[in-house]
């Protein structure tokens, strides 16, 4: 398996030569050159699967140039009950993602039984093996610089604290996460770990990520990695759990379901695309943003239109508040036919601060044959939709679930299973839940006074030449 750039004009490499970065060199983000296809035959063989098992069979394809027992091996080490033990008391860790059945054809994916309490544990744990593997092997050490809207930035530095050769810098804005998010990041005491809190919003902290991939030079000559979104690896991991997801809540490759996607930066959804693009049964995959609708807009209209810090709304589903969605690129590669200058000029558009429009000469009308579909959700949305999940089911969600269970409810029909992608766990959004429901979320006994504890972080300007020096003077620490 080959990877190219979106944009077209970088070389192609396998798996592991991208394994470590983020943007390839021509700025662009890393695809299959095709994507590997799953007939019926091989569905049947996955549905009777565990977890480690699908993973196998759905990494395998991406990550050929890993030896079979190696790769093997990294699935089994990450995808275990020790490490995804958060689950309800009524569901087994064992089942890594149990499917969580509210009504008959309504289900929550639980994705946020790991170390985090949300998804991005998912493939964040299987990243940090691969990191270390591929290091192992290379003999080499990493710095790796990403952004977190709330989730990704725990979930990473859970996953490559301690590790050997590998530091780590993430960027968060500056008191725009939810005060338990905060403290898992920033209570974390770790030699490797660096957090860096931006004044600004996520878009501030990506942007930065950005520049610094960029700058071809410094990333050469200080081994700068990625592990937001934009990191191939991470997509890869999580197409597997719309696999798991297909196969709990059917009993027959002959359904289609749908899934509700609570989105953001888009990579989550991303990883929906590719499996049904890879023959995943999957009828609409269902964009669930907040008040920064951008992608809803893009999808309702055909235009898409970021926004700038100013107007990118801070709001109590937090891990969403974004206003340009990288994995989105990837998208639209697929939509324009991997039509490499064609994209050039449409994100050339978006950094310089404006916008694109696909309704010319058919584009945008190609959407529906890829089914997507998007809907919004904002705050009085996300408490009614708390409040009745409690009421009706007895089953308590976080904010970002609730937008996506608000709007996959939009587009619930009779004999399509919904499946709604749980973000976190509620414990996350403390201060939500305690105005939804007036009562507080249970948390682990680990994380209980989470917040008291210690914490340590650096203020920064968004600033790239200041974060640039940041990370050079604190390589040796």
């Amino acid at each position: 398996m080959r990877y190219i750039s979106t944009r077209g004009d970088s070389p192609a490499q396998t798996f592991t030569e991208i394994l470590l970065g983020g943007l390839a060199p021509d700025g662009g983000l890393y695809l299959p050159e095709t994507y590997p296809q799953f007939g019926a035959a091989e569905l049947s063989a996955m549905r009777g699967m565990n977890y480690r098992e699908l993973a196998f069979a759905v990494l395998s394809r991406f990550a050929d140039d890993i030896p079979a027992e190696d790769l093997r091996a990294i699935i089994d080490k990450t995808y275990t009950a020790e490490v995804y033990c958060n689950a309800r008391s009524d569901e087994s860790a064992a089942d890594i993602t149990p499917l969580h059945t509210l009504e008959p054809g309504l289900h929550l994916l639980c994705l946020s039984n790991g170390p985090t309490l949300a998804f991005k544990d998912m493939a964040m744990q299987l990243l940090g093996n691969l990191f270390e593997y591929v290091l192992n092997r290379a003999g080499q050490d990493i710095n790796i610089l990403g952004a977190t809207s709330g989730d990704t930035g725990s979930a990473a530095e859970y996953a490559m604290r301690g590790k050997r050769g590998i530091q780590v810098f993430m960027l968060s804005p500056h008191n725009k996460m939810s005060r338990f998010q905060t403290a898992q990041m920033f209570s974390l005491q770790d030699k490797n770990i660096h957090n860096i809190a931006v004044n600004g919003v996520f878009d501030d902290c990506q942007d930065i990520v950005k520049a610094v991939s960029n700058d071809h030079a410094f990333k050469a000559q200080y081994k700068i990695g990625a592990v937001n979104s934009i990191n191939w690896g991470r997509v890869a991991a999580q197409v597997v759990y719309y696999f798991k997801g297909y196969f709990a809540a059917t009993h027959s490759n002959d359904q289609h379901v749908s899934f509700s996607v609570p989105s953001g930066n888009f990579g989550n959804v991303c990883a929906g695309h590719i499996a049904r693009m890879m023959g995943l049964p999957i009828k609409h995959l269902i964009v669930a943003t907040n008040e920064n609708d951008v992608l809803d807009e893009f999808f309702k209209t055909g235009a898409y239109r970021p926004r700038v810090s100013a107007r990118t709304y801070h709001t109590s589903s937090p891990s969403m508040d974004i206003s340009k969605a990288s994995n989105f690129e990837r998208f639209v590669a697929d939509l324009i036919g991997r039509d490499g200058e064609k994209l050039r000029e449409l994100w050339a558009a978006v950094e310089q601060g404006g916008s694109f429009d696909l309704n010319a000469e058919g584009v945008f009308a190609k959407v529906a044959d890829y089914g997507m579909v998007s809907g919004s959700s904002n705050h009085a949305n996300r408490m009614e939709t708390i409040r009745d999940t409690w009421e009706k089911y007895g089953v308590m969600i976080d904010t970002h679930t609730a937008d996506g269970l608000k709007v996959g409810l939009e587009y619930f029909e009779p004999g399509v299973p919904m499946i709604v992608l749980e973000t976190a766990l509620p414990a996350k959004f403390e201060e939500a839940i305690q105005e939804a429901l007036g009562r507080a979320p249970e948390r682990p006994a680990s994380m209980v006074n989470l917040e008291d504890l210690p914490q340590r972080y650096t203020v920064m300007d968004a600033d790239v030449e200041a974060v640039k020096q940041f990370v050079v003077s604190h390589l040796n620490d």
